[in-house]
């Protein structure tokens, strides 16, 4: 065991255990997502704007901050590229890859309407925007321009794949891993040589995540405290029912939707899922980045759930690109808050409409920066309702961007749950180990 500036490196003995010592690391993760609560909120409270305040949100917080950020999102595209082409290449049989790749796209396209429909029964029994006179508010907004259905299309085969790593385009790098990954299949000795190369490069990627993150309690703990520092009270006192809406969704989603799933698909118990998903969770609320957060995702679907390395590298890297369950309940309500707002009656026809519109659109923009709020833009132009309506709701969309990619890295480790347990790849002995 080593320590350097008090940061705990574990030795090459301890590490090739797995996560290590996982609890321990759990407990410091989120130590230091309470701390950096409680900061946030004090300096918020007592510090205000002094130099104090300034020197530690806008100095520390944020250098530290961006620096753990940069460190994760430094191996996602090495670990995307290099775990799924192994997984693919592993399948030996290039029919399974149809098959589970069938399986994948359905469950996180279902998980995403049930995510919607939910939000919107939600949305229209509180009436958050019932009263609210939201054309008197200042809430213009600019939205980007969604990508049309050929372009995301032809956006989603790469013409340089090099350059599709050096973008961080995901969906490129996820179909050039697959195609590689299959060739190796089909190329018999000189493939199976090749794969060698990369199981090598895939056992040094994994230990070098479980290095990074030794620092994530100290990470965590600057980009928390700099959000609550930032995010005053008065945020909240216009938009309380409609943070409150989509928090109590976000919470239900992932309370009982995807535990039935666990249940009825996978018949496996939710509690030893749940209790092992505390890192990659306390990871993706704290970055709001289901991106930053793949490796910590992939590395405890596959060592800690037990889901094969052939199926939990390719369903977790997809899902991180498109799976966007949390977004979407986002829009249910956000859609129902406006056209409440506006006084705008949209019906049940348009209900199934936004359902349709938005399941669609986590496929459609996967990739693309900003990309809840083009979503949302998406859906509200659908409807011919008020684009500028989103103006509003940004102000209280930083916190609830957090929880909304812990929901979403929660379906991602489910859906793999289910599709390795209906291949049979599911290691059952694991996944109930304490």
């Amino acid at each position: 065991m080593l320590e350097l500036w008090g940061v705990r490196i574990m030795s090459a003995a301890e590490a090739d255990t797995g996560l290590g010592d996982t609890s321990a690391l759990t407990r410091r993760i989120l130590i230091g997502l309470a701390g950096g609560m409680s900061l946030g909120i004090g300096l918020n409270v007592f510090a205000g704007d002094s130099s104090i305040a300034h020197f530690l949100v806008n100095g520390v917080f944020h250098v530290v901050g961006q620096i753990f950020l940069a460190s994760l999102k430094l191996i996602v595209v090495p670990l995307v590229l290099v775990s799924l082409a192994c997984g693919t290449a592993a399948l030996e049989d290039v029919t399974k890859l149809g098959r589970i790749g069938g399986k994948t796209l359905g469950l996180y396209l279902l998980t995403t309407a049930l995510a919607i429909s939910l939000a919107i029964i939600a949305a229209i029994i509180v009436g958050p925007g019932e009263g609210f006179d939201l054309a008197a508010q200042n809430v213009g907004f600019a939205a980007k321009e969604a990508p049309g259905l050929a372009e995301t299309l032809i956006g989603i085969f790469p013409d340089n794949p090099f350059r599709a790593m050096a973008e961080g385009r995901m969906l490129q790098v996820i179909v050039f891993a697959v195609l590689l990954g299959v060739a190796m299949t089909l190329a018999g000795e000189p493939g199976r040589d090749l794969l060698r190369v990369f199981e090598s490069a895939n056992a040094v990627i994994m230990k070098l995540v479980f290095v990074l993150m030794q620092i994530a309690p100290y990470g965590i703990f600057c980009l928390i405290a700099k959000v609550f520092a930032e995010q005053g009270p008065e945020a909240f006192e216009q938009l309380i029912m409609y943070f409150l809406t989509v928090l109590g969704v976000l919470i239900l989603h992932a309370t009982v939707t995807y535990p039935t799933i666990l249940i009825l698909f996978a018949r496996v118990a939710p509690l030893p899922f749940y209790r092992k998903l505390r890192a990659p969770m306390t990871v993706a609320f704290s970055t709001a980045s289901s991106g930053a957060t793949l490796p910590v995702t992939l590395r405890t679907v596959e060592e800690r759930l037990g889901v094969d390395t052939s199926i939990g590298s390719f369903t977790v890297p997809l899902g991180a690109t498109i799976n966007m369950d949390g977004t979407a309940i986002m829009q249910g309500v956000a859609t129902v808050f406006i056209a409440q707002a506006y006084g705008i009656e949209i019906g049940p026809a348009g209900y199934l409409t936004v359902v349709l519109t938005a399941t669609l659109a986590s496929i459609g923009t996967a990739g693309v920066p900003g990309v809840g709020t083009i979503m949302l833009a998406m859906v509200l132009r659908q409807m011919e309702l008020p684009v500028e309506g989103i103006g509003l709701i940004l102000g209280v969309d930083r916190l609830l961007d957090m929880t909304r990619t812990a929901v979403n890295i929660i379906g991602d480790a489910a859906v793999s749950c289910v599709v390795a347990r209906s291949e049979g790849k599911l290691d059952l002995e694991v996944f109930r180990a304490p």
